[in-house]
C-alpha cells in the first residue's frame, strides 16, 4: 500500500477515503452564514454560522480528491447550531452523498454532537449579539419572529422559500423566556454548547457500519472510562487496515467497543443497498411510496421535506435503489443545503431533499415550480402529485405483494412512523449477548490468524478446560487485569443455553433489515422482469460497429416504440408510453446496444440474467401476454444469500492497535473529541497484508472497476462510455449542446482510442452541471450555470418538436402508403404532455416572484388583465394583439377572429378544468391545434415590459436570441394536423357554426319549404335541428362532437319554391376553428333529380388559406384524403364531366376502397378514425360499387325520366318475389333461397323507411348493410341470374362479365373477417 498521501493505489480497495471532524473554529469566531438564508429577526441561539473543517485525514487522495467546501456543506447543512443546557443535547446521525462528474458517487456518513463552548471569546460574543437583538425586540415590538411574513410581496420567491424554512422556531428549542426575545443567553448563568460533527467519506454506501463505528467512536468521547486505545488507532485502523469486502463476501472489523459487520452482494445479485427500506415504507406507506417511485420513473421533478436530513437520504436513496435495471440520470441532492435553495430554480427533472423546520405550514413554502413537481412531506405522511398523473400497472395487486412482505416483517403496509426516529444507534450490549461476542471475537480471530500466541493459548484453554474457576482464582492472585477474561468465562457459561453461532440484538436487527431490503428489491425487480421481458426483441440494433453506432446516436431508433406498445395489455399503457420517452429508458436501451461491443453494464447483467432465468422456469409464449399480476418468486433465495454472508464471515480485518505516536499526543478529556495527531494519520501502513490479499486479478483494477454496483460502470473504460451516452441521448440537457461534430472515422482503433477525446471535450462542457457544484457559490458560477440551463432548455425544445414532427409526419405517410407506423395515438399524446411540461418548465425559469401553480398560466392571466385594459380605454372591439384569420371560402363563413385572449376566454369557460395547470395545458393543446402556438407565445413575449416585471435578467424568456429559436422550432408543428385538444376534452360544450351553400346560378337562393339539419361527428351527433326559413346560416352549442364526418340535411317540399340545388354545407368548430365542407351538388325535391328531401353528406376538413398560412410554408394533407389520388382517376371527377371510366378504372378504384377499410381495422382501436368516409366519402367503396352497377346502364329513355341503379334493384325483388310466390324458387338451394329473401327484405325495408332519401340514396344504404352484414358477395350472383339484367344492361356491362363479377365477389369477401359498424345518421329509420 502506497504510503504517500496522495497515492491512490491502494485507496480503491478500502473501506473509507477520510475521516472528517467539522465544527467551530475558534481562530475565526462566529461569522454569519449569508448564503443560508439567514433571518436576523430570530434569537441569535437559532441563527445560522458558518462551521469549518477543522481536519480531515489524510490530506488527498489522488483518485478521490478532497472537496472542503461541498463536505463542510454537507456535514453541517444548516451551519452551527447552538444551545444551552435547557435544549436537547442528543446526538443525531444523518448521511450524504456527492456525485462527481463521471456520474460516480461518494458516500458520507456524519455524527454530529454537542460540545461545550469552552472559548470566553465566543461565549461574550453570543451573549453580546443576545443583547442587541433583546433591545430590538424592545424597540420594535412588531418585529417578532412569529408575526413575521416569510418575505415581502417584492422579494423573490427563493428568498421566500430561504426564510419559510427558517421561520418558525422549534418549540423543544424555544427558552424559557418565551415571547419574542425567544431564548435567551445569559453567559454567568447558561451552559453554551455548539454543534460537531465526525464524518466517514467511504465509496460505497456502508451506512450501519459507518453509523456504529461513529457512534463508538464518540462514545469513546464522553464515556467515563478512557477508551482502550488512543483515538488516533481506530481511526487509522478503518481508514487504511479495513478493505472493502470482496463482492458476494462478509467482513468483519473493530469498533471502540464492539466488532462491525458489513457485507455484499454477489455479482449476480441486486446492486448494494444498505439504506433502510422498511423505514421508508413506515414513512410514507406503501401507496404513496408507489405513487413517488412512479413519478421518479417518469423523471418528474421531486422535493423530499423533512425536518430530518437521515429521513430525506433514506427516502432518496431507498427510492433509487428500487429503480434497479434503470438508473436516475438527473440532478441528485438528497440534502439540499440551504445556500443552494436558487437550485430549486432549475427547469429540470431533479430529485432533492430540503429541510423543513418543526411547525413549519406547507402552504407558506413557495416552490419556483409546481405544476410538474412531486412534493413529498414526509414528517407528515403525505405526497402531493402532479396532475396527469398515469398509475403504475397492476398497482393494486403490487402494493398487495408489497403489504405482505412487510407484514411478513411485523411492519404495517400503511406507515406510521409518527415522531423522527432515534438517530443515534446506542449499541451497548449487555448481558449474554457481550459475553457471547467476546468469545465470538475471538474465535473468528483465532480463525483469521489476528491472535498473537498467547491469546490463541487462552482460547484453546478456555475452550477445553472444565475447571475455569481454578483458572481465574490464579489470574487474581497474581494480579492480571481480568475484565476480559471473566467475559470470555461468562460467554462460554452462556454457549450451552445459546449456541455459538448466536447473534448479538444489533445484529439480528441489521440481519432483519437487510434481509426486508432486499426481499422489497426483488418485488420492484420483478415487476419491471415481467414489463420488460421481451423488451429484447424491440432493440434495434442496425450499426456495424460501435464507432458507426455512436456517430449517429442523435439520429437513430433504437427502440420500436410503437411495436412494443402495441404488445402490452391495454391498462399498462398509459404509464409505458410515458416511460418510454425517459432518459433513464433510453440509456438503459444504450447499454443494451453496447454490450454487442463492450463488456455488458453490470446491472444490465444482472437483469438480463433475470429474465433468462425466468424463461427457464415459466416458458412463455408470445402470445401469453396479458395484465395478469405474477408474483416475485426470488424472496427466500435473496434472503437466504445474505443470512449466509453474515452467519459466516469470510474475512476479519486487523484489530486496531498502538500507533507510534509522541509520548504526551492523544490526551483525553471527557466530553469533548480531542484534536488527532495528524503526523500518524496522514498516510496508510507500507506493508499491509490486506494490500496482497485481495484476490482475484479484477479487484486489482481502477477504483471505478471496484464498485460497478453501486456505480453503474463496469471498468475505467464504461466511464468513458457514460459520458458518451449522455452526449448522444437525445433527452440529455444542457451540457451538450455545443458538443463538437463526431470525429471523421480513423482507421480501425480500439473503442478508447477512438472516442476518448470525443468524450473527453463533451465532458469539460457539461462539467459540474448535471449535479449542482457545491465549492463554488460566486455569481459568475451561478450566471455560468443559468446559462447553461437555458441552453439545455432550448436543445430540449428542438429535440422534442422534431421527434414530434417526424413522428407525426411518419404516421400521416403511413396512412398514405408509405412505410411502416411509428407513432400511435396514446404517444402522441405522451409527445404533446412532454411538450406542455417543457413549456412549464421554460415558463417556471427565473420567476420573480411565483403566483399559482402554473407559471405559464399566471403569465397569460397578467397578459389578459392588460390587453382588456387596453381594450376598454381605446373601445375598440379588435384589440392590438388580434387578427381575423380569412375565411376559409370565399363565400359563406365569417373571419374567425384570432387572438391570445380569446383563446383563453374558451378554457376560462370550460367548467371540467379546476387547476391553472390543466388550464394551461388545455391552452397549449388547443393553441397547437389551431396551429397558432408560436403566435401566440411570440404575442405574449412581445410585452416586453411585462416580461421584465415577471422575470430576472437571466430568465429563459428573456434571452432574445434562444426565444426566438425557440419560437421557430414550436412554428414548425403549424406543418401537421393535430387534434389534441378536441380529441382529449370530449365532454365540453362547444359552439359550432353552420353554413348552407346553394347553387343560385341554377336554382332559389332560398326555398319555401321548412329546412332542417343533423351534424354528426365521431363523438356523436347534434339531433335534428330547424334551420329558420331564409337564413342559410346559424350556430348552436352542443357537446363536443369529435372530428365531423356527415351532415343529414332535409327539407320538407312545403310551398312553391321547395326544390333546392346545394352546393355544399360549411361547418366550424368556434373553438378550435376546424372548418368542414360537406360538399353536396344534388337537388332536393320531388320531382327533381332522383326526388330525395334528404341527403347524408360526408365531410372533408378544410385546410386554413389565409395569405399567412401560405407563407407559412408546407401542410399536410388532410388525414382522410391522399396526395396520390391527384394521379388516380377518381370516378365522380370524370362522370362528371361526361366521360365513362375504363373497366380496369372502376376496378381499381374497388380494390382501393376494399383495402382502405382493410387498413382501418389493422390501425389500434382509438385511431382509427371515420369508417363512413371510407364507406360513403370520396373514393368510398358506395362510390367505387356505383360506377360498377353504372357501367352499361341504360339510364336514359326517350321522352322518360332518367333511371337509376335502384330501379333495377326495386325491379329484381319484384321479380324475385313473385317467382317465389309462383314457386320457381323453391327447387333452388336452400342458402340461396335464403340469401334471396334477405335481398327482398333489405330492399322493402329501405323502401318503406320514413326518411324521404332518393334512389341513390336507398342505394347507398344497401351497399352500406349489405357490407355490414356481409351479404353483398351473396347477393352479386342473385342480381346477375335475374332475367331484368338483359332489359337493363347492355351485353359489355361489367355486371354481365361473368370474370369481373366473380373478382369483385371475391374482393367483397376480403370484408368477412372485420366487424363493419355504421354511424346512426345512416341507419336511422330502417327496421329490419
Amino acid at each position: 500500500m502506497s504510503a504517500g498521501p496522495a497515492g491512490c493505489g491502494s485507496a480503491p480497495h478500502r473501506f473509507a477515503h477520510y475521516f472528517i471532524i467539522c465544527g467551530l473554529d475558534n481562530e475565526t469566531g462566529l461569522e454569519p452564514d449569508a448564503l443560508a438564508g439567514e433571518n436576523f429577526d430570530q434569537s441569535p441561539l437559532k441563527r445560522t454560522f458558518k462551521s469549518k473543517v477543522l481536519a480531515h485525514y489524510p490530506e488527498n487522495i489522488e483518485c478521490n480528491p478532497f472537496d472542503q467546501d461541498a463536505v463542510n456543506m454537507l456535514c453541517m447543512p444548516k451551519g452551527l447550531s447552538f444551545c444551552t443546557q435547557r435544549d436537547s443535547l442528543a446526538p443525531r446521525f444523518h448521511s450524504f452523498l456527492i456525485t462527481r462528474e463521471d456520474g460516480s458517487r461518494i458516500y458520507g456518513f456524519v455524527h454530529t454532537f454537542y460540545e461545550e463552548v469552552t472559548s470566553t471569546q465566543i461565549r461574550s460574543a453570543m451573549q453580546t449579539l443576545h443583547q442587541m437583538h433583546h433591545a430590538e425586540q424592545h424597540t420594535s415590538p412588531n418585529n417578532c419572529p412569529s408575526s413575521s411574513s416569510s418575505s415581502s410581496s417584492s422579494s423573490s420567491s427563493m428568498d421566500s422559500l430561504a426564510s419559510s424554512s427558517d421561520e418558525v422556531e422549534s418549540p423543544s428549542q424555544t427558552g424559557v423566556q418565551g415571547g419574542c426575545s425567544g431564548s435567551g443567553y445569559d453567559a454567568e448563568r447558561d451552559t453554551l454548547y455548539v454543534s460537531k460533527a465526525i464524518c466517514l467519506i467511504t465509496p460505497m454506501p456502508f451506512m450501519h457500519a459507518c453509523r456504529r463505528f461513529l457512534s463508538q467512536l464518540h462514545r469513546a468521547v464522553v464515556s467515563h472510562q478512557p477508551p482502550p486505545l488512543p483515538l488516533e488507532s481506530y481511526v487509522y485502523n478503518v481508514l487504511y487496515e479495513v478493505p472493502l469486502p470482496p463482492p458476494g463476501r462478509s467482513l468483519k472489523f473493530h469498533g471502540v467497543y464492539e466488532p462491525i459487520l458489513c457485507q455484499r452482494p454477489g455479482p449476480n445479485e441486486l446492486p448494494l443497498a444498505d439504506f433502510p427500506l422498511g423505514e421508508a415504507f413506515q414513512l410514507l406507506g406503501a401507496e404513496n411510496l408507489v405513487q413517488l417511485f412512479t413519478c421518479i420513473l417518469l423523471e418528474m421533478q421531486v422535493l423530499l421535506y423533512s425536518q430530518d436530513y437521515q429521513r430525506l437520504m433514506v427516502v432518496a436513496e431507498g427510492i433509487t435503489t428500487l429503480l434497479f435495471p434503470f438508473q436516475w440520470q438527473h440532478v441528485y441532492v438528497p440534502i439540499l443545503p440551504a445556500s443552494l435553495l436558487h437550485f430549486l430554480d432549475a427547469p429540470v427533472p431533479y430529485l432533492m431533499g430540503l429541510q423543513s423546520k418543526e411547525g413549519t405550514d406547507r402552504s407558506k413554502l413557495e416552490l419556483p415550480q409546481e405544476a410538474n413537481l412531486c412534493f413529498v412531506d414526509i414528517d407528515n405522511h403525505c405526497i402531493e402529485l402532479p396532475e396527469d398523473f398515469p398509475q403504475f400497472p397492476n398497482k393494486a395487486e403490487f402494493i398487495q405483494e408489497l403489504s405482505e412482505v412487510l407484514l411478513h416483517y411485523g411492519l404495517s403496509p400503511e406507515g406510521g412512523i409518527t415522531s423522527p426516529a432515534p438517530t443515534t444507534t446506542q449499541t451497548s450490549v449487555t448481558g449474554t449477548g457481550l459475553k457471547n461476542t467476546v468469545l465470538r471475537e475471538l474465535v473468528d480471530d483465532g480463525r483469521n490468524g489476528n491472535l498473537p500466541g498467547e491469546a490463541l493459548d487462552v482460547l484453546e484453554l478456555l475452550q477445553g478446560n472444565p475447571t475455569l474457576e481454578r483458572l481465574q482464582a490464579l489470574a487474581k492472585r497474581t494480579g492480571v487485569k481480568v475484565a476480559r477474561l471473566e467475559a470470555l468465562v461468562a460467554g462460554q457459561k452462556a454457549s450451552g443455553e445459546e449456541s455459538m453461532g448466536g447473534r448479538t440484538g444489533i445484529e439480528e436487527e441489521e440481519l432483519r433489515t437487510a434481509k426486508l431490503n432486499v426481499q422489497l428489491r426483488e418485488v420492484f425487480a420483478a415487476r419491471f422482469a415481467t414489463m420488460f421481458a421481451d423488451y429484447e426483441a424491440f432493440v434495434i440494433q442496425n450499426s456495424p460497429d460501435l464507432e458507426a453506432w455512436l456517430t449517429n446516436r442523435e439520429q437513430m431508433h433504437n427502440f420500436d416504440k410503437a411495436s412494443f406498445l402495441s404488445d402490452q395489455p391495454e391498462p399498462f399503457l398509459p404509464f409505458l408510453s410515458r416511460f418510454i420517452e425517459t432518459q433513464m429508458f433510453a440509456t438503459f436501451i444504450d447499454n443494451k446496444i453496447m454490450s454487442q461491443w463492450e463488456e455488458k453494464e453490470p446491472l444490465l447483467r444482472v437483469f438480463d440474467g433475470r429474465i433468462e432465468k425466468a424463461r427457464l422456469y415459466n416458458v412463455r409464449a408470445p402470445s401469453l401476454r396479458s395484465s395478469v399480476y405474477q408474483k416475485c418468486t426470488f424472496l427466500k433465495e435473496s434472503a437466504q444469500a445474505i443470512e449466509q454472508r453474515l452467519m459466516k464471515i469470510h474475512h476479519t480485518a486487523i484489530h486496531p492497535h498502538l500507533l507510534d505516536m509522541k509520548i504526551g499526543q492523544g490526551k483525553y478529556q471527557q466530553g469533548f473529541f480531542p484534536k488527532l495527531q495528524a503526523d500518524v494519520l496522514a498516510s496508510g501502513p507500507t506493508n499491509n497484508k490486506w494490500s496482497n490479499r485481495t484476490g482475484p486479478a479484477h479487484r486489482r483494477r481502477d477504483w471505478p472497476r471496484q464498485q460497478p454496483d453501486h456505480l453503474g460502470l463496469d471498468n475505467d473504460l464504461k466511464e468513458q462510455v457514460e459520458g458518451c451516452l449522455v452526449v448522444q441521448n437525445s433527452m440529455a440537457f444542457w451540457e451538450w449542446d455545443k458538443a463538437p461534430p463526431p470525429p471523421v472515422k480513423p482507421p480501425k482503433k480500439s473503442f478508447s482510442a477512438c472516442c476518448l477525446k470525443y468524450m473527453q471535450e463533451a465532458r469539460s462542457l457539461g462539467k459540474n452541471l448535471r449535479q449542482p457544484k457545491l465549492s463554488d457559490l460566486s455569481p459568475a458560477v451561478i450566471a455560468q450555470t443559468n446559462w447553461k440551463f437555458v441552453e439545455g432548455l432550448l436543445k430540449e425544445c428542438r429535440m422534442k418538436t422534431k421527434r414530434m414532427l417526424v413522428e407525426k409526419m411518419g404516421r400521416e405517410a403511413v396512412e398514405l402508403g408509405h412505410g411502416e407506423a411509428n407513432i400511435t395515438g396514446l404517444e402522441e399524446n405522451t409527445l404533446i404532455a412532454s411538450l406542455c411540461d417543457l413549456l412549464e418548465r421554460i415558463w417556471s425559469h427565473g420567476l420573480q416572484v411565483k403566483q399559482g401553480k402554473s407559471a405559464l398560466w399566471s403569465h397569460l392571466m397578467h397578459y389578459q388583465a392588460r390587453e382588456e385594459k387596453t381594450e376598454q380605454q381605446a373601445e375598440s372591439p379588435v384589440s392590438n394583439g388580434q387578427e381575423r384569420r380569412k375565411s376559409e371560402s370565399s363565400i359563406g363563413l365569417p373571419a374567425l377572429r384570432v387572438s391570445v385572449v380569446q383563446d383563453m376566454r374558451h378554457i376560462q369557460n370550460m367548467g371540467e378544468i379546476k387547476t391553472d395547470v390543466g388550464r394551461a395545458r388545455a391552452w397549449i393543446r388547443l393553441s397547437l391545434e389551431k396551429k397558432l402556438l408560436s403566435q401566440h407565445l411570440k404575442q405574449l413575449l412581445s410585452n416586453q415590459a411585462l416580461t421584465k416585471k415577471l422575470y430576472k435578467r437571466y430568465a429563459f424568456l428573456r434571452c432574445e436570441e434562444e426565444k426566438e429559436q425557440f419560437l421557430f422550432h414550436l412554428l414548425s408543428l403549424n406543418a401537421v394536423d393535430y387534434f389534441c385538444f378536441t380529441s382529449v376534452f370530449t365532454t365540453i360544450m362547444i359552439p359550432y357554426r353552420a353554413v348552407i351553400i346553394p347553387i343560385k346560378k341554377l336554382s332559389n337562393a332560398m326555398t319555401t319549404s321548412n329546412p332542417w339539419v343533423c351534424v354528426s361527428g365521431e363523438l356523436g351527433d347534434s339531433g335534428i335541428m330547424q334551420i329558420p326559413k331564409n337564413v342559410l346560416e346559424m350556430t348552436f352549442d352542443c357537446q363536443n362532437l369529435g372530428k365531423l364526418t356527415t351532415v343529414q340535411l332535409g327539407h320538407d317540399n312545403a310551398g312553391l319554391l321547395a326544390k333546392w340545388l346545394v352546393d355544399c354545407v360549411m361547418v366550424r368548430n368556434e373553438i378550435s376553428g376546424h372548418t368542414y365542407k360537406f360538399p353536396c351538388g344534388r337537388w332536393l325535391g320531388k320531382g327533381v333529380d332522383d326526388g330525395s328531401l334528404e341527403r347524408i353528406l360526408i365531410g372533408q376538413l378544410v385546410a386554413p388559406c389565409s395569405d399567412e398560412e401560405v407563407v407559412r410554408g408546407s401542410k399536410t394533407p388532410p388525414p382522410q384524403r391522399s396526395p396520390s389520388q391527384l394521379r388516380r382517376i377518381s370516378i365522380s371527377s370524370i362522370t362528371g364531366r361526361g366521360n365513362k371510366p375504363t373497366t380496369d378504372q372502376i376496378q381499381e378504384a374497388i380494390s382501393e376502397a376494399v383495402n382502405n377499410i382493410i387498413k382501418h381495422f389493422h390501425k389500434p382501436e382509438k385511431e382509427r378514425g371515420s369508417l363512413t368516409v371510407l364507406l360513403c366519402g370520396e373514393g368510398g367503396l358506395v362510390g367505387a360499387l356505383e360506377q360498377f352497377f353504372y357501367h352499361g346502364f341504360r339510364i336514359a329513355r326517350l321522352f322518360q325520366k332518367n333511371v337509376f341503379v335502384w330501379d333495377f334493384i326495386e325491379r329484381a325483388v319484384v321479380y324475385m318475389e313473385s317467382a317465389d310466390q309462383m314457386g320457381d324458387l323453391q327447387e333452388t338451394a336452400e342458402p340461396l333461397g335464403l340469401t334471396c329473401d334477405s335481398l327482398c327484405r333489405y330492399a322493402n325495408a329501405i323502401n318503406n323507411t320514413s326518411r324521404n332519401i332518393g334512389k341513390d340514396g336507398k342505394f347507398q344504404l344497401l351497399i352500406c348493410l349489405g357490407a355490414r352484414d356481409r351479404l353483398l358477395s351473396n347477393w352479386l350472383p342473385l342480381l346477375v341470374e335475374c332475367p331484368i339484367i338483359t332489359r337493363m344492361y347492355e351485353e359489355t356491362a361489367l355486371l354481365r362479365d361473368r370474370v369481373a363479377v366473380s373478382s369483385l365477389i371475391n374482393v367483397l369477401q376480403s370484408l368477412h373477417d372485420f366487424p363493419i359498424s355504421l354511424e346512426t345518421s345512416l341507419t336511422k329509420g330502417v327496421d329490419l
